[in-house]
């Protein structure tokens, strides 16, 4: 594994929290009603993503996961300023405004969605492997879809010919306990999900999804078995989300008390831990990254409010283009 330097502690406590104020003040814009439909926030499953990133090479590796994606491809090296317009429905947003909360996409970026069907991007995330194999670009595609997803038929099919053809596919599943509303111990007669890979003979396992260390462990032991051709693995995230599903999650199904407790074990305050306890930052110099963060966020709103919503001729642009049918001219 690459080494966890200074450098690296530093970049991942700015990073996560760049990602955690650039939710939190979605979810203030969401009451405002300047964000609408849908919105379901990342808060509490940093360390998932900052470990993985550490772990991938970002100039051919690609990513996949569920409507929860709003970091990812901040990650990934999105300009986090178009994500925040696309979250308002902007014209200068990823996806021309038209794609919403759910469906962040990044074609240039390799970060394949945002996808709103339950577990509906766990066989795309295998065909996307099987491009890298086919046309041999030594890329890997990290697939992610959370505990809910986990029972979905799709998967298992996806698991057999991923193993079949030894596809270059890391399989994770972000099990933060409740599949919308319902806790894991309801939804199987088991509750270790990485153990779904035993029966295709999948390497698995599971993971402290809360410590971006263990994560970058794991990430970078799956992630080099698929780029040497030996095939996927399949890694259980143990990680927990401190909003609801959504927004309009009433959280009805666990205490307070419960999500305080994993808050003691948050993935941001271990890694400022660190940084503290071996000196890596003064803390003037963390507040400075603090200052910058906070900054970086409100120059997404400003960004984001002052663009234009999109023309309605850009329903039609969108579409398609039919050359006998000349009544709706496109102009992209």
């Amino acid at each position: 594994m690459k080494e966890v330097t200074k450098e690296v502690y530093l970049k991942w406590y700015e990073d996560m929290l760049l990602w955690r104020k650039f939710e939190d003040k979605l979810a203030a814009l969401y009451i405002q009603q300047k964000v609408r439909g849908f919105l379901h926030l990342y808060n509490g499953q940093e360390a998932v993503l900052a470990g993985a990133l550490h772990a991938m090479d970002l100039t051919k590796d690609k990513m996949i996961t569920a409507y929860r994606n709003h970091v990812q491809p901040i990650g990934m090296g999105v300009d986090p300023r178009r994500i925040m317009a696309e979250l308002m429905g902007k014209v200068t947003g990823t996806s021309k405004g038209m794609g919403g909360s759910m469906h962040i996409f990044s074609k240039e970026h390799r970060f394949y969605g945002g996808h709103g069907i339950v577990g509906g991007q766990i066989p795309v995330g295998a065909g996307l492997a099987f491009g890298d194999k086919y046309n041999g670009t030594g890329g890997v595609t990290m697939t992610y879809f959370g505990d809910g997803a986990a029972r979905q038929g799709s998967l298992h099919e996806a698991f057999n010919m991923a193993m079949l053809w030894k596809l270059p596919v890391v399989f994770i599943v972000e099990n933060n306990g409740y599949a919308m509303g319902t806790s894991v111990e309801r939804t199987a007669n088991h509750t270790d999900i990485w153990k779904l890979g035993l029966g295709y003979e999948m390497p698995c396992g599971p993971v402290d999804g809360m410590n971006p260390v263990k994560v970058a462990e794991a990430m970078t032991e799956a992630i080099d078995r698929a780029r040497r051709g030996d095939g996927p693995t399949f890694l259980e995230m143990k990680t927990y989300r401190y909003r609801g599903h959504s927004m309009s999650d009433a959280q009805l199904y666990r205490s307070k008390d419960e999500v305080e407790e994993y808050k003691k074990i948050d993935p941001i305050t271990q890694v400022l831990d660190v940084i503290k306890d071996q000196k890596y930052a003064t803390q003037e110099e963390i507040e400075a990254i603090e200052q910058r963060v906070k900054d970086l966020v409100e120059e997404c709103v400003k960004f984001a409010e002052e663009s234009p919503y999109p023309e309605i001729q850009q329903l039609y642009d969108v579409v398609y283009d039919q050359e006998n049918y000349p009544f709706t001219p496109h102009k992209l």
